[in-house]
């Protein structure tokens, strides 16, 4: 499993609530997105950055959804280039529903490492 954060500077002047709004308007294209596993939307605590963190299957199905047209929509809105990482998520501990999960070493690490 990959995890990706995004992180980006939040529109000067923004609420939290004209975030949370701005957010609802995507749910319907993150839903339609079948690679997609789960997106959490953040805020940081005095509202200057926001973050996206996604589930996904591999970094190929990352870059897909995050392609050069989402960059510039986000440069556009926010005045700088969000910046991206990928970690291989492989333990999660997930108390809300008392479970543990270990998933099989991403891909993309196993390729790195050859």
């Amino acid at each position: 499993m990959i995890l990706e954060l995004v992180e980006f500077n939040s529109p000067k002047g923004w609420t939290r609530a004209q975030v949370a709004e701005e957010a609802r308007g995507v749910i319907p294209k993150w839903q339609a997105n079948k690679e997609l596993l789960r997106k959490h939307f953040l805020l940081e605590l005095n509202g200057k950055t926001g973050a996206g963190v996604y589930i996904w299957p591999s970094v190929e199905a990352a870059k897909k959804a995050h392609d050069e047209g989402w960059r510039q929509s986000i440069i556009k809105r926010t005045g700088a280039a969000p910046t991206i990482r990928y970690f291989d998520l492989f333990l999660l501990i997930d108390n809300e529903h008392g479970k543990v999960s270990e998933f099989p070493e991403a891909a993309e690490i196993k390729s790195a490492a050859a």
